[in-house]
């Protein structure tokens, strides 16, 4: 179980970067964004794929077709939405929402997945979710706080962060369950592989967004600078760097947490993500998080401990009690 949830701290930490990108590259669309990323996570994966071709020929149709489902919804579909969130309502409202990805995953989980992995029970799991919930509520409050003070919140725009921050959890909350039922049903096969298939899935739709975006982006009045916008290097490097950290490695820790872990247990530990955006964005702020955010991060940290200790039970044993 340690080893499990080591991946799932160094996934966190990895996938903590896709929340600075939108605000290092403010004038570059949230779908060149995503395209670009994934195209990036899909050309890293081809010498890889060389590496792994004879456990990559044993995947049959079905194995690809779930490959280019998992890609298309939790990967291109699901950071089309943060980017944008975050581009229309700024980093606190859609980290706050994509936040509560532990609760809603763990709850998913537990109804979903109990005869498969045990049952978390609910009495025990509670005092863990309230913690994570009220640290979640304690960093975004400080965090909105600040945003009021600096500046006029455009309502619409706040609006339509928040919607997209829901679609993001949506695809997110749909992704490490159908992931774990995957990786679960196929014991046998290495979550590298499973990672290095995810990124050939990916790579045809990203080509095919990209191809897309160029097109219809070269027939507007003010055409952006494709194929790489006005800040090229800036933008290369980092779809480079997510492309290799955050996609690849992140969902190779990711999937090998998720053999190793009830994925009730996995799904409260995407917390780990949110610590890492929340550092990472201190970081590049240049400031020091205040008392009503660190006490949110000290209830996150607290909940998270929490849940780590509880043993999932079978479903017969919960029954007869």
């Amino acid at each position: 179980m340690w080893t499990g949830i080591l991946y799932a701290l160094a996934a966190g930490l990895m996938w903590g970067l896709v929340f600075v990108s939108p605000l290092l590259l403010p004038d570059y669309p949230a779908a060149l964004q995503s395209v670009g990323r994934y195209l990036a996570f899909g050309l890293i994966a081809l010498p890889l794929a060389w590496m792994d071709r004879h456990a990559l020929r044993q995947l049959g149709r079905a194995d690809w077709i779930e490959a280019l489902k998992l890609a298309a919804i939790g990967n291109l579909l699901y950071y089309l939405c943060l980017a944008s969130a975050i581009q229309r309502a700024g980093a606190p409202l859609p980290t706050m929402i994509i936040g509560t990805l532990p609760v809603v995953i763990a709850i998913c989980a537990n109804l979903r997945n109990a005869r498969r992995d045990g049952r978390l029970p609910w009495a025990w799991l509670a005092p863990s979710l309230l913690l994570i919930v009220a640290g979640i509520a304690c960093v975004n409050r400080a965090e909105l706080m600040a945003m009021e003070r600096q500046a006029t919140v455009d309502v619409a725009r706040y609006v339509q962060g928040a919607l997209l921050a829901c679609g993001a959890v949506a695809c997110w909350t749909w992704y490490p369950l159908r992931n774990a039922d995957w990786l679960r049903h196929h014991t046998d096969r290495r979550p590298r592989t499973w990672a290095t298939a995810q990124g050939l899935a990916t790579l045809p739709l990203a080509l095919a967004g990209y191809a897309l975006l160029w097109i219809v982006m070269g027939t507007r009045n003010q055409p952006f600078a494709m194929p790489f916008g006005p800040h090229p290097l800036r933008f290369i490097g980092l779809m480079a760097a997510i492309g290799l950290f955050a996609s690849w490695l992140g969902t190779l820790c990711w999937n090998a947490a998720s053999q190793r872990l009830p994925t009730a247990l996995a799904g409260q530990l995407i917390v780990f993500e949110t610590l890492a955006a929340l550092g990472y964005a201190f970081a590049l702020r240049g400031q020091a998080p205040g008392p009503l955010t660190l006490a949110g991060i000290a209830l996150l940290v607290t909940g998270v401990m929490w849940a780590v200790r509880i043993r999932p039970r079978p479903v017969e044993v919960l029954a007869e009690g």
